[in-house]
């Protein structure tokens, strides 16, 4: 598989972006569950094992602004048709560097792997790890490309004491790289102010396609959830999301 989208992502994780020429850049998909698009300023990336001249054709003869083709919804449903995969949304990306120490927050790991939250998350991504904290779920794993991701669910009822942008802080220390990424909605403004108030910093969008069935993994972006009667007392909350699968009620982060 191709490792040319991971040289992409770990450039642009350190400050070094695509020329801003206008250009679309095509590389293969570097596994077969990853496929989709990056827009960076004015230049675009989409990993996908259809034919580059299939992708460039399709772009130019999207109506619109030239700079913005690779996220129109027409050259995005073209893509979809192609590859028979769908999405659900574009996100915003962030990415923070890693940090020292250890989180401020009482931690629980949750290692069964037939646990819910665990095995969403390993739906969409390798070497996935959960903890719980008291009104809220982090996870960890290896998303698009290999690159680290981090996902925050905060329940209801502990929204108003900062919690989100406390997991977000604590996924920083956590990660074992040097960078850890988080996708967000942008309409999801209470979800971009946790993450960019815990030092994630935007670098592009990003349109993931998925195969199958489900929903796709997305963003890096806190959820709103009940308590699970279910679940141990140090949790409430769903697993899978503040970096998305599968959303079954809005996603809202503590402030």
């Amino acid at each position: 598989m191709s490792e040319a989208l991971a040289r992409i992502l770990d450039a642009a994780a350190h400050g070094r972006f695509p020329p801003p020429d206008g250009s679309t850049t095509v590389v293969r998909q570097p596994n077969a569950r990853d496929a989709g698009v990056l827009a960076f300023t004015a230049h675009s990336v989409v990993f996908t094992d259809e034919d580059p001249a299939w992708v460039r054709e399709t772009l130019a003869a999207t109506a619109g602004d030239a700079l913005a083709a690779t996220m129109n919804p027409g050259f995005l449903g073209a893509l979809m048709a192609r590859t028979g995969r769908h999405m659900n949304t574009i996100d915003l990306l962030t990415v923070a560097p890693a940090l020292p120490g250890t989180p401020d927050l009482e931690l629980r790991e949750i290692r069964d792997p037939e646990h819910p939250r665990v095995a969403r998350a390993m739906k969409f991504r390798d070497e996935v790890r959960v903890w719980g904290t008291e009104g809220g779920v982090l996870i960890l794993g290896r998303g698009v490309a290999g690159r680290w991701e981090t996902a925050i669910e905060v329940a209801e009822e502990a929204r108003g004491r900062r919690l989100g942008e406390r997991l977000a802080r604590a996924a920083r220390q956590l990660v074992p790289d040097t960078v850890v990424w988080a996708q967000q909605s942008p309409g999801n403004a209470r979800s971009v102010r946790t993450f960019q108030a815990a030092g994630y910093r935007p670098v592009g969008s990003e349109a993931l396609l998925v195969a199958g069935q489900g929903l796709s993994p997305g963003s890096g972006r806190a959820r709103r959830v009940r308590p699970d009667p279910n679940e141990g007392p140090s949790v409430t909350g769903r697993g899978e999301t503040a970096g998305r699968p599968q959303r079954k009620t809005p996603v809202w982060p503590s402030e």
